[in-house]
């Protein structure tokens, strides 16, 4: 029992960018468009909210990475940008376009790591985010220590953006367009929906959250960003947005089971069955388990009928 308490903080500080993440995935394929850029986005975000944070630590060293987080996500809003520009506008296939910004997104951060720092990653910040405890509810059994002693702040913002996300898609006129835009977009059409500023605003805001994922991946997880920072997050929350049937309370439990997976690694050698297994495998493991996870559920899981289509106005 006590592992399992001890094991719940890591797994949420693996979980926040994997849920973040995935809710911007579920916000741009139920637009219609498929991101697969999410990984590139994410690299963008992450490299952005690091040099933000090394650059303002001497300055405001407690707001510097809350401000990097900002800038990060800011930076992947700008990122997304292009998906949506190659998508939309220029009607390239989605995946051939996702498939080519994450190939950018690598080159172009070593790029700008060799001009700010010298160096083909940023340069190391202090402290990167601090956990925090929460006086009165971390004296509840049980759930107190694993959800309110020394945790990411960055773990509630993902809470937060779940339900937010929540009634954004499910609740107001503005999901309620967006869906139908991933559903039919040709009759979302015919009752006046702007079907291309529809999906614009749905991979900008995969842009908004994947770049804000990236940020809190480097800022909890890492002391600077480097190019294997992200190694393969953006991919995972595909996973997980698949695994959970494109809804955001999915996306949660299954961000969660890929942080666990994640978290094996830290305390394998204490699990008896576990402990003579290679170091290795651990690090294997989550990416063996979204590919189970992918094949087993990919079949039974629907998604938005006409994500991955090119809008043609004139089909019927």
């Amino acid at each position: 029992m006590s592992l399992l308490i001890n094991m719940f903080p890591i797994a949420l500080m693996f979980a926040a960018p994997i849920i973040i993440a995935a809710l911007g995935g579920l916000f741009s394929e139920r637009s219609g468009i498929v991101n697969v850029a999410l990984e590139g986005i994410m690299m963008v975000g992450g490299f952005a909210a690091a040099t933000v944070t090394v650059l303002l630590e001497p300055v405001l060293p407690g707001w510097a990475p809350w401000i990097g987080m900002l800038v990060g996500l800011l930076s992947g809003l700008v990122f997304s940008l292009l998906h949506a520009l190659a998508s939309v506008n220029f009607k390239a296939d989605q995946v051939v376009s996702g498939t080519a910004l994450n190939i950018l997104a690598g080159g172009l951060t070593v790029y700008l790591a060799q001009i700010i720092f010298r160096q083909q990653r940023t340069r190391a910040f202090t402290t990167g985010l601090a956990k925090i405890t929460i006086p009165g509810l971390k004296d509840i059994p049980v759930l107190g220590p694993t959800l309110f002693d020394h945790v990411y702040p960055t773990f509630y913002v993902a809470i937060l953006l779940v339900i937010l996300t929540w009634f954004v898609v499910y609740k107001t006129p503005f999901g309620l367009r967006l869906r139908a835009c991933g559903e039919h977009p040709q009759a979302a059409a015919s009752m006046g929906i702007n079907v291309y500023r529809m999906r614009y605003m749905g991979v900008m805001a995969s842009g908004i959250l994947a770049g804000l994922a990236g940020g809190v991946m480097v800022l909890t997880q890492d002391i600077q960003y480097t190019l294997t920072s992200i190694h393969g997050t953006g991919f995972i929350a595909l996973g997980s947005l698949i695994f959970g049937k494109w809804s955001p309370w999915g996306v949660l439990g299954a961000g969660l089971f890929f942080g666990f997976s994640q978290a094996l690694s830290y305390y394998a050698k204490d699990i008896p069955f576990m402990a003579s297994l290679p170091q290795e495998f651990f690090y294997l493991f989550p990416y063996v388990l979204t590919i189970i996870a992918l094949i087993l559920f990919s079949g039974k899981a629907v998604g938005p009928k006409a994500a991955g289509e090119i809008y043609d106005p004139g089909k019927r």
